[in-house]
């Protein structure tokens, strides 16, 4: 029924991380063999020593023989351990390598793309076209700042100074009353005939 509403799940799990997986385990059954052992020639030990007290050389003889062998075997799981944790250590690090080239890669074809959207010929057009506009702004510039001389800007800075103190001689207020519009002067006529309607409707 799963596959009717939606594709199978892809598993996160790759065969680097079974195989890191299963070197674990074996590992951890090796460890439960060691202690197993270890236990064995404890319990070996003190029967060995029960022997030599009873005059059982022999018997005893023979268990620090096998005692002998299973230490040797110890050995060997020692080294099987260390192996196992080796590789397991490798294979660990190989996947962090394999993720670090990953994104090498995926960072590699985004420079790529960039590239080819912004290619060197590109970018030394927009950096002439820049500089060009940079210049054309700075002509403007002095030709606005070149239009007064020397000689104008003092008067101008002179003017300026005077104006702030206020020694500038403004022309004179005329004392006379200015003549009026003819507008202003029919808006003045008009109440006067307002009466002489009134004295008619009467």
């Amino acid at each position: 029924m799963g596959n009717l509403f939606g594709k199978k799940k892809q598993s996160r799990v790759t065969e680097q991380d079974r195989a890191i997986l299963q070197l674990k385990q074996q590992r951890d059954k090796l460890r439960q063999y060691q202690k197993k052992i270890h236990l064995q020639l404890d319990k070996e030990r003190l029967l060995a020593k029960k022997l030599l007290q009873d005059g059982k050389k022999d018997k005893a003889l023979l268990l620090l023989k096998k005692k002998r062998y299973q230490d040797q075997l110890l050995d060997k799981t020692e080294n099987q351990i260390s192996n196992l944790e080796r590789m397991v250590q490798d294979l660990e690090f190989a996947q962090i390598e394999k993720k670090v080239l990953d994104g090498l890669k995926v960072g590699n074809e985004c420079l790529k793309k960039m590239h080819e959207v912004m290619s060197i010929e590109e970018v030394e057009r927009i950096m002439d076209e820049t500089q060009d506009a940079v210049e054309y702004q700075r002509q403007i510039d002095e030709m606005l700042a070149g239009s007064l001389t020397q000689e104008d800007e003092d008067a101008v800075l002179a003017e300026l100074e005077a104006i702030t103190q206020g020694d500038v001689e403004l022309p004179d207020v005329p004392s006379e009353e200015l003549p009026e519009s003819p507008e202003r002067k029919g808006e003045r006529e008009r109440p006067r005939k307002k009466p002489e309607r009134e004295m008619l409707a009467v």
